[in-house]
């Protein structure tokens, strides 16, 4: 496993990181607190030293706490980062709201606690915003408690997660300096963030979390035309309708361009959010034991190439199967 420098939070961190959604047995089918701990413990085994969670995915942050109370030391040199929703219902927290209806300070505060009371931890290494609106900049008292709860120890560090497909939406707040960290999808589909937004991270010192870097599955090839998954997935909405045609037939023109088989695919994809300027962690759902160490084992493979790097550049696809 190799590491980065997570931003100028001074934490350093496993390239490769866990995304602990899947971890909540809310969205994704097929999940068991047992699994979750039995997955976790083995990706830390293989060198990952950053978990993502947030109060939103169900169970994932008391799955997060008990597999970490049971590890020698309590997990000693695992970063675990969260994150905080808005007040109201995360659809109606856009563009026309005050920040103090979205995010008052009183409820960032709240909300913390109950995280660490479900991770059993004194502190997380990471709070996150779980979204934002950039006109939401320099109004509210939001930051104000974040340096509180910095000052108290329950905190070492502050992001933000940025909205699904609109990294140009946290800009302004982040040449204002307040923030460590960003977090954003990327993948060999979703490039817009290198557009801006990673350039202006690595000016500003500030970390950036990939997520979604395998597109929900898309780039594992395993999302093909009549593809199923199980009752109450979220990903039977994700890839509805023609979807998963669509898919196929980006990821075999990707591979052929490539000259790769479709095996090889998860790593490569893995590979370029890793190339990605100022990238410091990308965190993967791994809920299986080989999931866990098929991405752990990434961190190990050369990096992409100038030339691969220039065939996956051309595969960029504007898409939001979020709406």
């Amino acid at each position: 496993m190799r590491y980065r420098e997570l931003g100028r939070t001074g934490l350093t961190v496993s390239e490769i990181g866990y995304g602990a959604w899947g971890l909540g047995q809310g969205a994704w089918v097929g999940a068991d607190d047992a699994s979750g701990v039995r997955a976790l413990h083995r990706a830390i085994d293989l060198g990952v030293t950053f978990i993502d969670t947030a109060r939103a995915y169900d169970r994932s942050e008391g799955v997060v706490g008990r597999a970490l109370r049971e590890l020698p030391g309590g997990g000693d040199g695992v970063h675990v980062a969260t994150k905080v929703g808005p007040k109201v219902p995360l659809s109606l927290a856009s563009s026309g709201l005050h920040p103090d209806e979205a995010f008052p300070g009183s409820h960032l505060r709240e909300s913390l606690e109950t995280s660490l009371r479900e991770l059993g931890r004194d502190h997380v290494d990471l709070l996150q915003l779980h979204t934002w609106e950039d006109e939401w900049t320099g109004r509210g008292d939001w930051l104000e408690t974040v340096d509180a709860l910095k000052q108290e120890g329950k905190i070492r560090s502050f992001g933000m997660s940025v909205k699904d497909h609109q990294p140009e939406n946290v800009l302004t707040v982040l040449r204002s300096g307040v923030l460590d960290t960003v977090q954003v999808i990327y993948n060999v589909f979703e490039q817009a963030p290198a557009d801006a937004l990673l350039p202006a991270c690595e000016e500003h010192g500030v970390g950036v979390i990939g997520r979604v870097v395998l597109d929900e599955g898309a780039l594992t090839g395993s999302v093909r035309a009549g593809v199923t998954f199980p009752e109450g997935d979220w990903r039977n909405w994700y890839f509805r309708d023609d979807r998963p045609a669509q898919v196929e037939k980006r990821v075999d023109a990707l591979l052929a361009d490539l000259g790769i088989g479709i095996e090889e695919l998860p790593s490569t994809a893995l590979r370029f959010a890793l190339a990605g300027r100022a990238v410091s962690t990308v965190i993967v759902g791994m809920r299986s034991l080989r999931n866990v160490e098929r991405n752990a084992a990434i961190s190990d493979a050369p990096p992409l190439t100038d030339r691969e790097l220039a065939v996956l550049a051309r595969h960029r696809w504007p898409k939001n199967f979020y709406s």
